[in-house]
């Protein structure tokens, strides 16, 4: 069995309060000290740049995935284990999703819901078995958990989809449910 990866969504900016940073170099060093890899969007910018520099200053394993387009955009993360650069955001996002064991999400915009609501649909098709679990840092998740809720009463999905994913509330949470899903 190779390294365990955790597969990070998680903002390219830092969001309107310094606990967001915090929490994101919290999990890139959480990430390290227990041996388990990084696979992130591949950008230097952000709470997605401050985790994986986080995992790499402890000596971990950072795999940073780019589409060509972007590369500029957001400087692409230099000095990584690994850089994939891919021809576009699909092909990112399919690369993201093979190569995590589990999923983390962490406060973002629209790239982070894109990517998250992307991944849940593919598990509700059964396409994989795999964790996602929110990170709810100062109730940033509530909002997408409602919305979640809403369409289950609203009809458009079923009570099932709820349980598609898990909600912690602490990147220690977190940390500790990887542990678990790891063995």
């Amino acid at each position: 069995m190779g390294q365990f990866s955790v597969t990070v969504f998680c903002g390219a900016s830092f969001g309107g309060d310094e606990t967001y940073a915090v929490a994101a170099r919290a999990l890139g060093v959480g990430l390290a000290e227990r041996g388990m890899r990084l696979v992130f969007g591949g950008g230097n910018v952000g709470l997605m740049g401050t985790t994986a520099g986080a995992v790499m200053e402890h000596g971990g394993e950072v795999i940073g995935i780019i589409p060509d387009f972007l590369r500029q955009k957001e400087a692409e993360y230099a000095g990584l284990t690994e850089l994939i650069v891919t021809d576009s955001m699909h092909t990112r996002k399919r690369r993201l999703f093979a190569l995590g064991d589990a999923f983390v999400v962490m406060p973002g915009g629209l790239g982070t819901f894109d990517e998250t609501i992307e991944i849940l649909t593919w598990k509700q098709l059964g396409q994989h078995a795999k964790p996602i679990i929110l990170v709810d840092i100062l109730g940033w998740a509530q909002p997408f958990v409602h919305m979640i809720d809403e369409t289950i009463a609203r009809g458009f999905a079923r009570p099932e989809v709820r349980g598609l994913f898990e909600v912690v509330g602490s990147v220690e949470a977190v940390l500790v449910r990887l542990g678990e899903i790891r063995g």
